[in-house]
């Protein structure tokens, strides 16, 4: 197995300055990330139900999963971004779409349907306490009946339509239920489909239960989706020797390199040969909300804009090391950070 071992500032320099060039899609489950900040000092008693009626006293709102990919895009300087998927027709669709036209994502093709509801990640938490403690419950609001095949189509033609004005297509599914969100059989199979016909579109795709399903596309599955185990312990991890003899079976029946997160370890990527490209080490207090989703925005934008695979993974590793050290939010990171978090990594090889 190799590993990357170096990345000169200056070519990190040259990627940098091509991001603003990059033409991007991104297809999947758009989330309404809302936090509802508490302050637990003002908490009173209900008189009708003697329980605790928590006071909220800011509300926040943010385009969330395929949304966070947006965000993290358009702070490292994206140049055109467009979103592919559905909505509601709800006060969850307003805030969404006005929080993505805020960014300069292009909305034409996210598709308006009155009978779905707008996917919403309910977030109450304490604003006193900034760590993971201080988050309450989360409320979910997601769609569970299949997605018609009328909106599939309308999808299809939308991601067809960008094809030709793009230069990377981001697919993430975000919803557990089976066809019940964007990307459905038939959209993954359109992908595979797709990917071999547009060489010169870079085809990227993220999924939380269905990463194995995708072919001919980058699927980014991490340590223990790469080797199939769906409910690793709190502690576990997967031995190397494991992970390379998985995704070489991984890419020879993807047809398409693999690229496996392995947490703060960094990332494997094969393509097809095997490379462990290493990540920053940190010290202090990390939220991984949103790492994956924001590693997944700089290597494509790295991709775009003329990285190796390998390159690639250390820039999503470097904006991922700056977006986990940004606790009780969704992070992003900005083009300037890298160059320094870049001298911190070298540093440590």
């Amino acid at each position: 197995m190799n590993r990357l071992q170096d990345m000169p500032p200056e070519r990190l320099e040259a990627l940098l300055a091509a991001f603003p060039q990059a033409r991007i899609a991104v297809i999947g489950d758009f989330f309404l990330d809302k936090y509802l900040d508490v302050d637990p000092g003002l908490a009173e008693v209900s008189l009708e139900t003697g329980k605790t009626a928590h006071q909220v006293v800011a509300v926040r709102h943010s385009p969330g999963a395929a949304g966070t990919v947006v965000g993290n895009l358009a702070s490292l300087g994206a140049g055109r971004l467009h979103a592919v998927g559905l909505t509601g027709d709800d006060g969850e669709a307003h805030e969404l779409r006005s929080d993505l036209v805020a960014l300069g994502c292009g909305i034409e093709h996210l598709h308006v349907e009155s009978s779905r509801r707008t996917p919403t990640y309910l977030k109450p938490r304490d604003r006193t306490n900034p760590g993971l403690a201080g988050e309450h419950s989360r409320y979910d609001t997601k769609n569970r009946t299949p997605t018609p095949e009328s909106l599939e189509q309308r999808m299809l033609a939308s991601l067809d339509a960008l094809l030709p004005l793009v230069d990377a297509v981001i697919a993430m599914d975000q919803v557990d239920e089976p066809n019940c969100g964007v990307l459905t059989n038939r959209l993954i199979e359109a992908l595979a489909d797709r990917a071999p016909r547009n060489p010169r579109v870079i085809f990227w795709a993220d999924s939380r239960r269905r990463i194995r399903e995708f072919r001919r596309v980058i699927i980014k599955p991490n340590q223990f989706e790469a080797v199939g185990c769906e409910h690793p312990a709190q502690d576990a991890r997967v031995e190397m020797e494991d992970l390379v003899r998985a995704m070489d079976f991984l890419r020879t029946r993807n047809e398409a390199p693999i690229c496996a997160t392995c947490g703060p370890a960094g990332m494997v990527v094969s393509d097809p040969e095997v490379t462990l490209v290493p990540g920053v080490r940190l010290e202090g207090p990390t939220d991984p909300t949103g790492a994956g989703d924001s590693a997944t925005a700089g290597a494509v934008l790295a991709l775009a804009s003329g990285a190796t695979l390998p390159e690639a993974a250390l820039v999503g590793n470097l904006v991922a090391s700056i977006t986990v050290q940004q606790l009780a939010t969704t992070g992003t990171a900005r083009p300037e950070e890298l160059l320094p978090r870049l001298a911190l990594w070298r540093s440590q090889q």
